[in-house]
């Protein structure tokens, strides 16, 4: 399939819109774009929000039809996470796999905390730098349960089928014989990446460990089968989530005409990034 984006407004103001698109019709990153690339060869779509080194934390909305990306806020101004030294902004591609939803109602019997809400989230390690509303095609590799304000947040790690060392990574062990330190500086980042912001440290399941594919691979199909409980509106309360889809035809959500509502692309050059989102953050006892 042949996915583009429709860009509206300026990077880093809050009109900016990305919203992505099927062969020039705008399509929903959440509920349209299929999980799998590939299901037989267990290859997923992932689509990307936030490219590696970036600081804008941008996301696709769960409340907006046809959830197009942009960039969250709070108390009406942008967020982006800071530079916690050695790190730079975020440390991988990060994004989400599209038709998968972390349920809020339920509890995992594993990391006792429910889930948040959102499609489940991606991290790739690869060597190219996405770009927001890129629909990538990766492997998964393993998964490490981030627990986020008291809710379960997965995050799965993957790396791009293109990627020159992709053949040569098919589980967790792999990515610390060939990406050696990035499993520890990932669970570094996620601990302290909001201490700047006066949140305390971050916590995970499992002490931190990284589960291996075939853990990654059962929870994904966990949360493929909660988003079909949402797409068909048998969840027990969606907590605002907007079904509109223009593919999935036997669906609630479903409107052939769900895209004509998106305006036309309208990008403008990116606005001024304020300069204290530079400033290098030391956070003692982080190693």
């Amino acid at each position: 399939m042949a996915y583009t984006t429709r860009q509206i407004g300026a990077k880093n103001t809050l009109d900016y819109k990305v919203y992505i698109e099927n062969d020039g019709k705008p399509v929903s990153p959440f509920h349209d774009i299929p999980l799998y690339a590939d299901e037989e060869k267990q290859i997923f779509n992932m689509v990307v929000e936030i490219p590696r080194w970036t600081n804008a934390k941008l996301e696709i909305t769960p409340e907006a039809d046809l959830n197009p990306i942009v960039q969250d806020t709070k108390k009406g101004k942008l967020r982006y996470v800071r530079n916690c030294f050695p790190h730079h902004g975020y440390i991988h591609n990060y994004g989400a796999f599209p038709q998968t939803w972390e349920d809020p109602n339920h509890v995992h019997p594993e990391t006792k905390a429910a889930g948040d809400n959102d499609p489940v989230d991606v991290l790739e390690i690869g060597e190219t730098i996405g770009y927001t509303g890129q629909v990538k095609q990766v492997k998964v590799l393993g998964i490490m349960a981030l627990l986020d304000e008291g809710e379960t947040d997965w995050k799965v790690i993957t790396i791009d089928v293109n990627d020159p060392l992709a053949p040569k990574l098919n589980d967790i062990e792999d990515v610390e014989k060939y990406f050696p330190g990035l499993l520890r500086a990932t669970n570094e980042w996620f601990r302290i990446y909001k201490i700047p912001d006066g949140k305390p440290e971050n916590q995970f399941a499992f002490s931190g460990e990284a589960k291996n594919k075939k853990y990654a691979l059962d929870i994904i199909r966990e949360t493929h089968e909660s988003w079909k409980q949402l797409i068909s509106g048998k969840a027990a309360n969606n907590k605002g989530i907007a079904l509109s889809n223009s593919t999935v035809t036997d669906s609630p959500g479903y409107s052939a005409s769900a895209a004509s509502a998106v305006p036309p692309a309208s990008p403008q050059p990116d606005a001024p990034i304020d300069k204290s989102v530079d400033k290098w953050f030391f956070i003692s006892g982080s190693a």
